[in-house]
């Protein structure tokens, strides 16, 4: 694939093609193409806006008030913004100041350190500011709707991807062994480099992988190993509930780490491995930026802006098929697959074909003669033990 060049990327919002005019410095002569270049470029940021008006934010965006407390803050009860309030327990020392952990915290029924928590709604008099909506018009409404969270509880490991069929886009939080302690098993590398993740993906899908310490190397081992060609790279900028950077992080061995990155990688073709990848025609450039800045939250949950982003290269939530490996219950998103190990002993799809194709796999294990649902469900039970009570495959 080739690397977009400065020119080919579009310009979103008010960006200039060569940097903002300098106050000090008199203006370049005018090129004889000069118009032309200005109407391209003008036209590409046209283009820009346009397509970011049609992916609004999923959600608003409230700021949080640089003097934390209201108390503090010199707008008093018309400060519109976000304020915190001390969490102060019998055990609280508010001398040692707050903690580093803060809501994060996993001792906080003895945690010394000031703990903080967001006040009462009714202590701001501001008026909410309220935006109407125009009803979209019929043209304007989306021809299909995402599906509820479709899941497969299995270890990825000895599981058959390909029963699942080919996906647009693959997000993968793997558990590396990054030789520290964490709070569920890991993978070696070599299990690692022998996941099918290629075969999830014809050429042009997209692969999210979310690397860290020393699997910032391996990571770029596994994209070659799977059949992937790296494109780009995002990092997540770890803030914490006070919006400010995590300065005492539970990860890092040299220091700690207050972000994590996330490899984009673009799937190469099978039968040309060697030759540039293809992306997709649905790839949707120039609306988000490298960097995520959002707050942390349970141990290794990332960020939810990630699955926002991938909507809107995608087109919308209920566009293209979308999976993540390694998923937990927090992970479960309309329009979503999740495949994990940790997601429970229901299973939920919704795709009659997959349901068929889980069947057909499973199906010399029972008794000929019963519907793709009633094949599934014994053959679930005979790979799990648990009663078919437990399960409700429905398709859609």
């Amino acid at each position: 694939m080739q690397t977009p060049t400065r020119a080919s990327v579009p310009q979103v919002e008010i960006g200039w093609a060569e940097g903002p005019p300098s106050p000090t410095l008199p203006p370049k002569e005018q090129s004889p193409n000069s118009n032309g270049n200005d109407q391209l470029r003008d036209e590409r940021i046209r283009r820009a806006k346009a397509l970011r008006k049609s992916f609004p934010l999923a959600r608003p965006f409230v700021p949080v008030c640089n003097f934390t407390m209201r108390d503090d803050c010199p707008r008093g009860p018309a400060c519109p913004d976000v304020h915190f309030v001390r969490a102060l327990r019998p055990h609280t020392e508010v001398s040692l100041g707050d903690c580093s952990y803060l809501n994060t915290c996993h001792r906080m029924s003895t945690c010394r350190y000031v703990h903080w928590i967001l006040e009462d709604p009714a202590a701001c008099t501001a008026p909410i500011p309220i935006t109407p909506t125009p009803a979209p018009a019929v043209s304007d409404l989306p021809v299909t709707k995402a599906l509820p969270p479709q899941w497969v509880n299995a270890d990825l490991r000895d599981f058959d991807v390909t029963t699942l069929g080919k996906f647009d886009v693959l997000v993968a939080d793997p558990p590396w062994a990054i030789h520290q302690e964490l709070p569920y098993g890991t993978l070696t590398d070599d299990e690692m480099m022998r996941m099918p993740v290629g075969a999830m993906q014809d050429e042009g899908g997209l692969l999210f992988l979310w690397v860290t310490g020393r699997a910032m190397e391996l990571g770029r081992e596994c994209l070659k190993a799977w059949g992937y060609e790296r494109i780009d790279e995002l990092v997540w900028v770890k803030t914490n509930q006070l919006q400010g950077l995590i300065r005492t992080g539970r990860t890092g061995h040299w220091l700690n780490h207050s972000k994590e990155h996330c490899l984009v990688a673009v799937r190469r073709s099978a039968t040309s491995p060697d030759s540039p990848p293809r992306l997709r025609s649905w790839f949707n450039r120039g609306l988000d930026t490298q960097v995520l800045l959002a707050e942390v939250r349970e141990t290794s949950r990332k960020p939810d802006e990630l699955y926002d982003m991938i909507e809107r290269i995608l087109g919308g939530q209920a566009q293209g098929r979308k999976v993540e490996l390694f998923g937990r219950k927090h992970n479960l998103r309309h329009g979503w697959w999740t495949l994990g190990n940790q997601l429970g002993e229901r299973d939920q799809v919704f795709e009659p074909e997959i349901v068929a194709n889980l069947a057909r796999r499973w199906a010399g294990l029972v008794s000929p003669g019963l519907s793709c649902v009633e094949i599934y469900q014994l053959t679930r039970v005979l790979r799990t033990g648990t009663p078919t009570a437990e399960y409700n495959y429905r398709t859609h």
